[in-house]
């Protein structure tokens, strides 16, 4: 077991992934030290658990907030992940057809939306390439450049059929597996906040692994929220955020290093391999964590300029993008 100091939750190690990031979970609680620094007027409580991978953090003058907030981004996760075996996308990608839930059915139809605007950047079909990359399992390797080739061929998000009638999704192609890991956590923080909402809650942070949405004001000021620095411990810049998601990908999430060059997990769909756009940090504020999320995927794909250009054709929507 470990604690976090001055706070009085406790996670049960047993609980970590055993792939998780020893950096990472100094990461969140540092950002929650920094979202909490200077509020000594509000009480707050707040929790944290291990969820989608991750770690999902809550925070909130309402002592309701984290049971309501967990109980829904579980039924989320209950849905849309690849890991659970009874899970739709699990279904999914076993039988390569489905009748979906509301829920899967939506976010795919999102991500379809996403794959479009971006010009194929953003693609949940990159399911086979995460496999045989090792970033499912976790036994990273470099594969051949044919392995890779045969696998493009059934990557594509227009090989996926969704009818809009009953709600049936179906894969054109076998060996065909979707992978919701740009998307899914900002989806679910995105449904935690509704059922905040219709609770009456008014003040709270959703953290799910860095996919953040803040909901209202902290002490009548907006939340404060910390982007690290993608190369360092120290820290790239404070937000200041009201009713807000916000979401941060980048190469130092998960990698590994072969021959001294660094293999981040997020991959290019069109190539097969990582994406390599001199890229290695972006954050995107959105007004919802599902468009956050996706966004923060898709620039990290396309690099700086044609990354500003998706992002122009979502109103509201801010960038912020560290280049190597």
């Amino acid at each position: 077991m470990f604690t976090i100091k001055g706070t009085g939750t406790r996670l049960d190690s047993n609980l970590v992934p055993s792939w998780f990031p020893t950096w990472y979970i100094f990461y969140i609680f540092f950002f929650t030290l920094v979202s909490l620094a200077g509020c000594q007027n509000q009480h707050l409580y707040r929790d944290s658990r291990v969820m989608m991978g991750t770690f999902v953090e809550v925070i909130s003058p309402d002592e309701r907030a984290a049971d309501i907030a967990f109980a829904e981004i579980q039924r989320i996760e209950n849905i849309l992940s690849k890991y659970k075996e009874e899970s739709e996308v699990s279904r999914l990608n076993k039988y390569g057809e489905i009748s979906a839930s509301p829920e899967l059915f939506y976010i795919l139809k999102e991500s379809n939306r996403f794959w479009e605007a971006s010009g194929g950047a953003f693609d949940i079909t990159v399911g086979p390439l995460i496999d045989i990359w090792g970033f499912t399992d976790k036994k990273f390797r470099k594969p051949q450049g044919i392995e890779i080739k045969e696998t493009l061929k059934v990557i594509g998000a227009n090989k996926i059929v969704l009818n809009f009638n009953n709600n049936v999704v179906k894969f054109m192609l076998p060996g065909m597996k979707i992978d919701l890991g740009g998307i899914a956590k900002g989806y679910a923080v995105d449904c935690a906040v509704k059922k905040l909402k219709e609770a009456g809650i008014k003040s709270c942070l959703v953290n799910a692994g860095g996919q953040i949405y803040c909901l209202g004001t902290k002490d009548e000021l907006p939340w404060k929220i910390a982007v690290r620095n993608p190369r360092g411990k120290d820290l790239q810049e404070i937000l200041e955020l009201k009713d807000k998601a916000v979401a941060t990908s980048g190469d130092y999430e998960q990698y590994f290093i072969k021959n001294k060059k660094r293999y981040p997990h997020i991959l290019d769909p069109k190539t097969g391999y990582p994406a390599n756009s001199g890229v290695v940090s972006v954050t995107v504020i959105a007004a919802d964590g599902l468009t956050a999320d996706a966004l923060a995927t898709a620039i990290f794909v396309l690099g700086k300029n044609k990354g500003l250009e998706l992002a122009r054709k979502f109103p509201g929507v801010k960038v912020k993008i560290i280049e190597r």
